[in-house]
């Protein structure tokens, strides 16, 4: 097992260490908001639950959470299939399951606090349209775009300003992304939390800038190494 924590530690320590545990224990039903505040043995007892397994599951998140680091250097010398697959399996899978596992979080955090911090309105909206953006993004990425790239790296392409043309467009609609990112954190004033933010709240906070770091790796893999070769 390489997770950094043990049976002993608090189960609100390991969220916080790992935010996306949260989504083991709520599979679970462990309370890691409220009743966080106890050991992983104990919310292991009174639930019944297998604590092996329950460590299996945990160390699966953690592991794919490590496998997300990436040494950018490599890519840079890397021909573009081995980028495209890299960018499908490592960003675009991942962003899916993480965009449908933080939405209900979203949801809630603005329904339950949002009459006293109607910011979070603001970051539910934000979310959404993000969420469907990016989602619509890595459709055409996949169907369409990256088929072409391949089609350009082996000059077999029919008509390559068309091609060429499209890719551009997949940078403009990084652009409208990133501007929805620099507002998430504009209107939550760099991710900072309010005294009363609950365990949910402050979940909601932690993958949220989770989400900007890795798209923002997402999109420099792109932007900056893989289209370059195309829009010389």
């Amino acid at each position: 097992m390489n997770i950094p924590f043990s049976k002993n530690s608090l189960v609100k320590d390991i969220v916080n260490e790992l935010p996306k545990s949260s989504d083991i224990f709520k599979k679970h039903r462990i309370d890691f908001c409220c009743g966080g505040n106890i050991p992983l043995i104990q919310a292991v007892t009174e639930n019944g639950i297998d604590m092996d397994q329950l460590l299996s599951e945990l160390n699966d998140v953690c592991e794919k959470s490590q496998s997300g680091e990436t040494n950018l250097e490599v890519w840079t010398d890397s021909d573009s299939n081995t980028i495209i697959d890299h960018v499908i399996s490592n960003y675009h899978r991942p962003l899916e399951e993480e965009l449908t596992m933080l939405s209900p979080y979203v949801t809630k955090v603005s329904r339950v606090h949002g009459d006293n911090h109607p910011e979070l309105l603001k970051v539910n909206e934000l979310f959404y349209a993000f969420k469907k953006g990016m989602l619509e993004h890595m459709v055409k990425e996949e169907a369409v775009v990256f088929p072409l790239i391949k089609q350009l790296e082996a000059n077999t392409v029919e008509n390559r300003e068309e091609a060429i043309n499209m890719i551009s467009e997949l940078e403009k609609e990084h652009d409208e992304s990133g501007s929805l990112l620099k507002e998430l954190r504009t209107v939550t004033a760099d991710f900072q939390l309010p005294f009363d933010a609950c365990g949910t709240y402050t979940l909601v906070y932690q993958r949220l800038e989770m989400l900007e770091e890795e798209t923002f790796m997402h999109v420099h893999l792109e932007n900056n190494i893989l289209f370059p070769r195309y829009l010389k």
